[in-house]
């Protein structure tokens, strides 16, 4: 049987960036402390200005404008596409990262994971939407002011960047939302 919260935005904690430049909003992780012995973290930021991101050695890391007109990134010496809100870019915690914002300040959402831990996936979606999935925890995050999530016989209206999370599945969930949202399914990888 899984196991469901839902998060809302108003409890999330603040903690420091690890390389100090400023602070995030921690959403929810699997274990671990600060900046220490997670296997997947999830998390809001606020980007007043451009610089260079913290490195996570170990770990891939998904990324995504809120809000703001974007912002594009130097990985490794090679510029990225302009990220405009609600458009994923992944790439590894390793890298050197410089960001450069495109209209002044942004509010990005970030899942950082061990790929050795676990495979994710990661889809935003709108308007009405029902899919299926066997993910051991999956999390449904609003990017909207109202969400409805049904997800078998549970039933959730989540506000604005509140969080879903069903954790310890082990079957076929159906699930269901109808507005902006962002799917994260992350599975443990098998290490037998």
């Amino acid at each position: 049987m899984s196991d469901f919260k839902v998060l809302r935005a108003a409890d999330y904690p603040r903690m420091p960036w690890k390389n100090g430049g400023g602070s995030t909003e921690e959403i929810t992780r699997d274990a671990g402390t600060g900046l220490e012995g997670f296997g997947w973290r999830l998390s809001i930021a606020d980007i007043g200005e451009s610089g260079g991101f913290s490195t996570f050695a170990g770990y891939e890391r998904v990324i995504s404008v809120l809000q703001g007109e974007g912002m594009t990134l130097n990985v490794d010496g090679r510029t990225t596409r302009a990220l405009h809100p609600l458009d994923a870019f992944a790439f590894s915690g390793e890298s050197h990262v410089h960001c450069t914002l495109l209209g002044g300040p942004i509010r990005d959402f970030n899942l950082i994971y061990a790929p050795q831990r676990y495979r994710a996936r990661v889809q935003w979606m709108k308007d009405e939407q029902r899919f299926f999935s066997e993910a051991g925890t999956l999390l449904v995050f609003s990017a909207g002011p109202a969400l409805r999530v049904k997800v078998s016989e549970l039933d959730a209206e989540l506000g604005l960047y509140d969080c879903l999370q069903m954790s310890d599945n082990t079957g076929l969930l159906e699930i269901s939302t109808n507005g902006q949202c962002c799917v994260i399914e992350l599975t443990a990888v098998d290490t037998r």
